[in-house]
């Protein structure tokens, strides 16, 4: 038989348990599912200097303290990889590897991940040097040369906030022009730190024990390879959600991305979705944290809202 709860909340990063906690808080029986140890992205990042009320946060530590908070009121925590979710009405059917569960409403909150390179060196240095997030990282380089990889907003907008702090900034595309917009472009081309490498691919992130060094290209028109010193790369080549195994819901644009307003409901009643899996431009701690205070507090009233009208679960 199914374990039941009033609200399952898929994944477990900074918005998740955010929703988990205001859940129950309300005195609404929670479930808190993730595929591994809570926090999420959190737990890969060294330092964290943006989140209000740290100068600087070691991220296991700022998960471990949210994973405190979420679960003080009753929530429950449990591992699992999520197959599907059927919606039922009244009640939302999760299924994952090794068990079902039943639950009146259900968060969203399985985030996003960064499109890899999947060249020899990107893993090995992440947190050394390579980052996918200016906001977060760039501040560690200071006045000093880093690489940006990719050609369209995200990648130029982030090249442009990192002139503000790196000495120089060197962008590498594939192709012979930009794709983000015009007047980012212009921007970035007026900009006096910015250097740009046409029609090249980075082959391999170099380093040494401790960090990054460079990385090395080649030009997709003439072969040559070549080496570019730089103390940090930023990558941005796409942004992918985790929205693969709840794509029969419905609730997906063509992109893979979630959809909702400013309640975070999506277009199912009793589905909602916070943080990294929406079709949002700022995707952080902060903004998880409170996408996923307005959801913990909906998911309370929509409950509310089926006891009003009779419907049992």
């Amino acid at each position: 038989m199914a374990k039941q709860y009033d609200v399952i909340v898929v994944g477990a990063g900074p918005g998740g348990m955010t929703s988990a906690l205001y859940a129950s808080r309300a005195n609404l029986s929670v479930l808190l599912l993730d595929r591994g140890i809570y926090g999420g992205q959190m737990n890969n990042t060294a330092a964290i200097e943006n989140y209000p009320g740290f100068s600087s946060v070691l991220g296991p530590d700022l998960a471990k303290d949210m994973y405190d908070g979420a679960t003080q009121f009753g929530a429950e925590y449990a591992y699992g990889n999520v197959q599907g979710i059927e919606d039922k009405g009244a009640v939302k059917v999760v299924t994952t590897d090794t068990e079902t569960y039943e639950a009146k409403a259900v968060v969203l909150a399985m985030g996003s991940e960064y499109r890899k390179l999947g060249v020899p060196g990107e893993e090995e240095y992440g947190g050394r040097g390579v980052s996918y997030c200016a906001v977060c990282d760039g501040a560690f380089f200071k006045n000093r040369e880093v690489i940006v990889v990719g050609g369209g907003d995200s990648a130029i907008e982030e090249g442009l906030y990192l002139t503000q702090l790196a000495s120089k900034v060197t962008v590498i595309h594939r192709r012979d022009q930009l794709r983000a917009q015009k007047i980012i472009q212009d921007r970035a081309f007026a900009n006096d730190k910015m250097n740009f490498v046409w029609n090249s691919n980075v082959t391999e992130v170099l380093g040494d024990d401790q960090k990054v060094t460079g990385v090395k290209v080649v030009n997709n028109q003439t072969n040559e390879e070549t080496v570019i010193d730089a103390s940090g790369v930023f990558i941005y080549v796409g942004i992918l959600p985790k929205t693969e195994e709840i794509a029969s819901l419905g609730v997906t644009d063509a992109d893979g991305w979630i959809a909702t307003n400013d309640k975070m409901e999506t277009k199912v009643p009793g589905i909602f979705a916070i943080g990294d899996v929406r079709a949002k431009d700022l995707r952080q701690i902060t903004t998880a944290v409170g996408d996923g205070g307005v959801a913990g507090q909906q998911v309370f009233k929509y409950i509310e809202s089926l006891s009003d009208t009779g419907v049992k679960a």
